[in-house]
Parts: structure tokens; sequence; C-alpha cells
């Protein structure tokens, strides 16, 4: 059909996190050496225009929420050369133990973190 799988986008989304991530100097690594897994609870995706095979897309992401507990991600999709809406979704991250696989509050488990990643998200 030439139009990209839209699994995909779910990828993409994971990649405009990544990116947003890394640009603050806090890439998931990052979370994870200090004992924080950050994992999808839940995600959404909303479907308005196909891509299509060699389309050239800009992911535009933001941190939609921002809690003790929780992380939510918001993304739009955009064909490059006409500016076209492709995609929009979220995704919903919880703050987890490495260690007890359990649900944590970051700003009693890593308070430093917590104050910086907060920093980041008020002035982007």
């Amino acid at each position: 059909m030439g139009v990209v799988y839209h699994a995909n986008y779910l990828a993409w989304f994971e990649v405009g996190r990544g990116e947003l991530m890394r640009s603050w100097g806090m890439p998931y690594a990052y979370f994870e050496e200090r004992g924080i897994f950050v994992p999808v609870v839940e995600v959404s995706a909303r479907y308005m225009a196909p891509a299509r095979y060699d389309d050239l897309l800009r992911i535009e992401t933001e941190v939609a929420e921002f809690s003790p507990a929780k992380l939510k991600f918001a993304y739009r999709i955009v064909r490059a050369a006409d500016g076209q809406a492709l995609c929009q979704g979220w995704s919903l991250h919880g703050f987890m133990s490495r260690e007890t696989g359990r649900p944590i509050a970051l700003p009693r488990f890593a308070p430093d973190l917590w104050q910086a990643l907060g920093e980041r998200i008020a002035n982007a």
C-alpha cells in the first residue's frame, strides 16, 4: 500500500522521548544507573494521515504531566515536506525501583534527580 505500518509510530514516540531526555543530559541510561526504571504503563495514538515510504518526518515531543510517581509525554509526528500532522499521541510512564520492581516516588528515591528533571521541564 506504500504506507508506514501503524505500530511504527509507537517506535517513533520512543525515539522522540529518548532524544528529548538526551538533549536534557538525562538519557534513560542515567535513570537506570541510579536504580530507576521508567516503563511505559499506557500509550495512545491518534492517526490523522498516513506516512508514506521515504517521507521525512519530524517528531515533536514534550512533557505533558510530571508528578512524583509518573511522567507523561505528548507527541506529534509531522511530515517535514508539507507540515502535515500524521499522528498525535501520548505515553504514560511510571517510576519504578530496579531492585524491587515496585513503584517509587521519585522525590523520595532520588531528590536530586527529581529537582533536575523538574527544572528541565519548567524551562522547556
